[in-house]
This record gives C-alpha cells, structure tokens and sequence, in this order.
C-alpha cells in the first residue's frame, strides 16, 4: 500500500508539474509591469514603502498564511515527544551581564523603531521580531530566564496567536466596513495594517525564540 501510494504522489506532483509549465510557457501577450501596477496603487496601501504595501496590503492573504505557518510551527514543534532540556542556569558572567543590561533595551527600542519605519522604509515586523527573540536569546543566556515566571509555555499560547487573531480581526472589519477581507478602506488602511504589524511582532517574536534550541 504504501509503495502504491507513494507512486500515487509522485505521479500526481508530476502532473501538477508539468501543467504548470505548460501554464508559464503558454502564457499570451507581455508580462504585466507589477513594479508600475505597485507605485500606482501606493497611495491607496496606508504606507508609503512598497514592499510593505505588497506584503500587508495587496498579497496580505498570502502574507496571513505565511504568518500561520509560522505560528503553527512552535505548537507543533511543543506537542512533539522530546526530552525536555534542563532549566537554563545564569552563567554569572559579569560581561554578559553587563551587555545584557544595556543591549536588552537597546534591543526593545531598535525593535519598536522598526516596527514604526516599516510604514515608511525597510523594517516592520519581521525585522522587530528577530530583534526582540535576539534580545530573549542574550537576557536568557545572561540571567537562565528570558520570560516572566508566570509567563507559563500554557499562557504564552494566547500571545503567540495574537498576532495571527489581530491580522485575522482586521480582515473581517475591512469586510464589515464594505470592502472585502482584507481588502482595507484607504482612510483607515495605515492605521490597520500597524496593528497588524504591532501584533506580528510580539507573536512571531516568541516564535522564533521557541524554535531555538
């Protein structure tokens, strides 16, 4: 059964495979300027920066799933059979110490700064969430704990989807307000989509400091 099921998939993949070049090779007329499409479309996005507008305006729905997949991978990853590790212990070493001290809220502010530039330039989320997991990573190694202790494994859930229900939330009002899902109105679409990024942030930021070892 499973020698036929695997032929099965592969036969399937190759078909899809194949289709698809057959789609790109055959496809009629020249290919659409999307970098014209993108500029002349900016004004409506909320942001001025165009990859922030691709990414949370006019593929948002792609970016949602991409967020999901993310934020699924740390539950998974929780609910697979592993020996747990041994509780992080501080090292006491007063270098470390020293650099966590002032790197930890360095780290916070750079964080919140490119969080607010995203709108303009490069940063936004991604960018202030690897910043923040940095900082957990370096508080943790300096003082064996990054997280408050009643900040649980259990009670980190609700923040880690916070971000995936926020950008989820924004979507259905972009649809209640008359448009589509996550189609937003122009005079609210810069406020949307930083509470978007806002929520992003804190959630992917506890992700990756999740999957790290």
């Amino acid at each position: 059964m499973r020698v036929v099921a695997h032929r099965l998939i592969v036969a399937g993949c190759t078909v899809v495979g194949l289709a698809l070049v057959y789609a790109v090779v055959n496809v009629q007329g020249p290919a659409p300027d999307l970098a014209l499409a993108v500029s002349g479309a900016l004004a409506e996005s909320g942001v001025s920066h165009p990859v922030t507008a691709v990414l949370l305006n006019f593929r948002a729905y792609d970016t949602l799933l991409e967020v999901a997949v993310m934020l699924v991978a740390p539950l998974v990853a929780a609910a697979l059979p592993t020996t747990a590790p041994a509780p992080a212990k501080p090292t006491n070493d007063p270098v470390l110490q020293a650099l966590a001290a002032v790197a930890v809220p360095l780290a916070l502010l750079l964080a919140i700064y490119l969080l607010l530039i995203g709108a303009s330039r490069s940063g936004g989320a991604f960018h202030a969430a690897a910043v923040l997991a940095g900082a957990l990573v370096l508080l943790q190694l300096a003082t064996g704990r990054s997280l408050p202790a009643w900040l649980t494994p259990t009670r980190q859930q609700p923040l880690l989807i916070l971000g995936l229900a926020l950008f989820c939330a924004v979507g259905w009002l972009s649809l209640l307000l008359g448009g589509y899902f996550l189609g937003y109105p122009p005079a609210w679409a810069g406020v949307m989509i930083l509470v978007i990024e806002s929520g992003l942030t804190l959630s992917l930021a506890l992700a990756l400091w999740r999957l790290m070892p």
